[in-house]
């Protein structure tokens, strides 16, 4: 596991497969998942899509970090960008999911700025896309906090 960055209350590192029962936990929540393309996932989905991640730290140096709550030492979620096709064109898309007992505290919002601050800065990439369901209020409100706008709707 390499740490990527922190925040005041996060530690931000890649994710391992040691991370796949927490993560299970956190994606096999219905309310977790709602808006998720994949739906909630069991294990075996889980550690696909960590060794997903993980081939996307091999190959493109980013990908979807684990968040670590500092005080605790417990897996919060996870936040990061990876390469996504967006109507036929490879877009670097945001994306993050946090456990339900730490939603309303505003970690989302400090994860994204630190994934945000580290993909423009140490990644130089020049732009990342969030795809949010209209529904999903909350969501649309953390990526209207880390400087996002609304483009268009499919």
């Amino acid at each position: 596991m390499v740490q990527i960055c922190e925040t005041e209350r996060l530690f931000i590192r890649t994710l391992s497969l040691d991370d796949v029962s927490e993560l299970t936990t956190i994606l096999s929540d219905p309310e977790v998942m709602k808006y998720s393309i994949r739906g909630v996932c069991d294990e075996a989905a889980t550690r696909r899509f960590i060794e997903w991640c993980l081939e996307s730290y091999a190959t493109h140096s980013i990908g979807p970090w684990a968040l670590v709550e500092k005080g605790s030492g417990k897996l919060v979620g996870f936040c990061g960008v990876s390469p996504e096709e967006v109507n036929g064109v490879e877009e670097i898309g945001l994306g993050y999911r946090l456990a339900k007992r730490y939603w309303g505290k505003g970690l989302a919002s400090e994860a994204v700025q630190a994934v945000l601050h580290d993909t423009f800065n140490q990644k130089q990439l020049s732009s990342v896309v969030a795809i949010i369901e209209p529904e999903n209020v909350a969501s649309l409100k953390v990526a209207a906090k880390a400087g996002f706008f609304y483009v268009r709707h499919p």
